[in-house]
């Protein structure tokens, strides 16, 4: 027999993987090392060479992406055999096995699955009807704790409530739910697979037929598995399936889920005769991101180990970018992009990755002003996002109480008693009297509302009206600080303490910060936003400066606050890069799990950013943050940039980070490090580099220029990075070495020049 269509394109570790015997197997895959193509050459080796039936043949993958990209490989290479084969997702096949057998789990035939936004609207009706103030008992809140609970295995009476009254009521209202699917037929995802699990547990016959049938199970990205989807592959091998499961303990990047990756270290332990295959030939990194990555995630102490290698070219060596602040940052992201096109690369090559979701904005209005077309993968635009809206409707309220549309966003949100018979009330007003809804609400409240509507409503008003005279005499960031806080949002979102509901925060967060941008520091004296091309110098010098809010010169606005909204609507407005055009790709680290580019940024790579300020104090997630930075530097085929910022506005504050120790972790040998002082230019702006610098430092008395070196008997060697006020009150900004950016008086610090 001719085996030589599934053996050929394979290396000396795939070939081993492919062919392992009858027996259980773990195999390792590095980033771009061909794990699809082992699995996909795994099947037919079992189907072709060791004669068992597709239909005895289980494939499990974590999305429906990747089930589907699997099947159309496996029957490019086996033809029409593949026809028995199962393969799905997790909850895919679940569901069909449920479907199968609806009546043994005592679920009516015709059950319905509840998506996320579906099992949301349950909750809150159940908390309605259990008179539960949502204030207290959010339903993002509760909705975590169920999942998290059916996905560790937990019905309502395994939870042990001990002497703690807040799990006691969550585990009714979880009690209360289950009532409620099961009286109604519902099925959320978590339940799916924990129905499936419980199935075997409670009807062993059913179990037996399965076992019988599914001969060989593989499992894709295994280190992604929570412990019920563990449990779940466990019961389902029993004493006769074999499992191949392949994954990379290096890439497990979804604790905050419920992912564990102590899953894959365990596998060993759990089955006999385990054969474990590591492969560790890239076939998508220059050789020297690949050393760099391999040198970062060396510093995880739990890992499996292996060493990615490739057999092409070195490459070249990762630059890592210094810059002033986050629109520094962004300006160098922009020209290098720009760089790369005129050398006959494509925009679509590019892909910007970051830590939080909120380090978008910056990089958006950074593209849009460079006209550079970007679309955001796997999520919103930052004025898209639910949260953002939420903020600017109590600001546009603010501006105008004729908003209608800002009225319907924000009136009952976060709750505040004001039902939908009573909404329903005011937009009839409206409709009949041709009149705005706050209009029709000041009505209502005076005539036509029960008592209880009647404060609701009353009391939203009155937020608004108190919220507007209070604001009034404020600075943009304070009053939009003041309205974050007074509005109930602040504290609503907080309640969320998941991944997702910190993104949230961090995202208002941002918007402050841009209120804080769009003011700037209205004076003269201060030059924010150097850009890498000394563009940003002095008052008149440069249009771009003036254009990006990079140059201080204090705008006489009648109204910031109309005019922030106004910015902010037009920068919503402004079109993503439709589907067919070559443009940048912006996503978060783990978005872009899975993805390749030829052309890769990661930015904000500072300590308190990445690694998060949450991981510091936590070495297992200090690990998981580690393995987040290997998977984003793994993501680079060709160029990998590296940028951190010497002063970054964060929660309405100047911060002035350190570098990650990401960056530090990176061999030296392999990095390019581009310094501000290095990247002013005499091509740009029609400027020397001596003219920049005497332009910095116009009314500069420190006695100090930017991008000059100097010594500190303390902190050794550093670089004038900034330098403000005069006298006894002038200050310097160093970026030292080996001790990071520090702000140091004149007075006291006794600083030496370096020549």
């Amino acid at each position: 027999m001719d085996i030589s269509f599934i053996l050929n394109d394979l290396n000396d570790a795939q070939r081993d993987a492919v062919t392992a015997e009858d027996t259980h197997a773990l195999i390792l895959a590095g980033a771009g090392s061909g794990k699809t193509r082992v699995l996909v050459h795994r099947i037919a080796w079992l189907t072709q060479v060791m004669g068992f039936s597709p239909y005895n043949v289980l494939a499990v993958t974590f999305t429906n992406k990747a089930s589907n990209e699997m099947r159309g490989r496996i029957e490019s290479l086996i033809g029409q055999q593949a026809g028995g084969l199962t393969m799905g997702t997790f909850h895919g096949i679940a569901y069909r096995i449920l479907r199968q057998h609806y009546q043994e789990v005592g679920l009516p035939q015709s059950f319905q699955i509840l998506d996320s936004d579906d099992q949301k609207r349950v909750i809150k009706r159940l908390l309605k009807a259990m008179e539960l103030d949502e204030n207290q008992w959010p339903h993002k809140q509760i909705q975590a704790f169920i999942n998290g609970e059916k996905e560790e295995g937990r019905r309502p009476h395994h939870i042990d409530i001990g002497h703690n009254p807040f799990v006691g009521k969550m585990v009714q209202v979880y009690k209360a739910y289950e009532e409620l699917c099961q009286r109604s037929g519902l099925v959320d995802f978590a339940e799916l697979l924990l129905r499936a699990h419980e199935l075997w547990l409670k009807h062993p016959q059913v179990l037996a037929h399965y076992q019988a049938r599914y001969k060989h199970i593989l499992v894709d990205e295994f280190q992604d598995t929570n412990s019920l989807q563990y449990a779940w592959l466990r019961v389902l091998a029993g004493g006769s399936g074999k499992l191949f499961v392949v994954g990379d303990d290096d890439q497990s990047i979804y604790g905050w889920r419920g992912a564990k990756v102590e899953n894959i270290r365990q596998f060993d332990e759990d089955f006999a005769n385990v054969k474990m295959v590591k492969l560790e030939q890239n076939y998508r990194s220059t050789g020297t991101i690949l050393k760099a990555a391999n040198e970062l995630i060396a510093n995880n102490s739990t890992r499996m180990g292996k060493q990615l290698w490739s057999a092409g070219e070195e490459g070249d060596a990762i630059k890592v970018y210094e810059a002033f602040n986050e629109y520094d940052e962004a300006r160098y992201v922009c020209t290098q992009i720009e760089a790369w096109c005129e050398q006959s690369g494509a925009r679509s090559d590019a892909a910007v990755l970051y830590r939080s979701n909120a380090q978008s904005r910056v990089m958006e209005q950074a593209l849009m002003q460079a006209q550079i077309p970007y679309r955001v993968y796997g999520g919103l635009r930052f004025y898209d996002r639910a949260e953002i809206k939420d903020v600017l409707s109590y600001l546009r309220l603010l501006v105008n109480r004729e908003d209608d549309a800002a009225f319907e966003r924000a009136y009952n949100h976060p709750p505040r008693g004001i039902g939908q018979k009573t909404a329903d009330s005011i937009r009839e007003v409206a409709k009949h009297n041709q009149i705005p809804l706050w209009q029709a609400a000041k009505q209502l409240v005076e005539q036509g509302l029960t008592a209880r509507a009647k404060t609701s409503v009353a009391n939203f008003l009155a937020l608004i009206d108190n919220m507007a005279k209070e604001v009034e005499d404020l600075s943009l960031e304070d009053q939009m600080i003041k309205v974050v806080a007074q509005s109930g949002l602040q504290q609503h979102f907080e309640k969320d303490s998941s991944e997702q509901g910190q993104g949230r925060l961090e995202n208002i967060d941002e918007l402050i910060n841009a209120a804080g941008q769009f003011k700037m520091t209205q004076s003269q004296e201060t030059v924010e936003g150097m850009a890498s091309e000394a563009q940003v110098v002095v008052e008149g010098v440069d249009s771009q400066a003036q254009q990006d809010g990079t140059l201080l010169q204090k705008p006489e606005y009648d109204n910031p606050l109309a005019d922030f909204l106004a910015q902010a609507a037009l920068e919503a407005g402004e079109q993503q890069a439709d589907e067919w055009e070559s443009s940048v790709q912006l996503m978060t680290i783990h978005a872009a799990k899975g993805l390749e580019f030829p052309l890769v940024f990661m930015i904000g790579v500072e300590e308190g950013m990445f690694p998060s300020q949450r991981s510091q104090d936590d070495p297992l997630g200090l690990e998981e943050e580690r393995r987040l930075a290997y998977v984003g530097v793994t993501r680079a085929e060709k160029q990998l940039m590296i940028t951190f910022a010497n002063r970054r506005r964060l929660h309405g504050t100047e911060i002035y980070p350190t570098p990650s120790r990401f960056i530090k972790e990176l061999p030296q040998d392999c990095i390019d490090f581009v310094r501000l002082s290095g990247s002013v230019q005499p091509t740009m702006s029609g400027l020397s580099e001596s003219s920049v610098k005497t332009a910095l430092a116009d009314d500069n008395q420190t006695g100090f220029e930017i991008g000059e070196r100097v010594f500190h008997q303390k902190f050794g060697d550093g670089m004038v990075m900034g330098v403000e006020g005069s006298g006894e009150h002038a200050r310097v900004q160093i970026n030292f070495t080996h001790a990071g950016s520090k702000w140091l008086v004149m007075a006291y610090a006794n600083l030496e020049k370096k020549g």
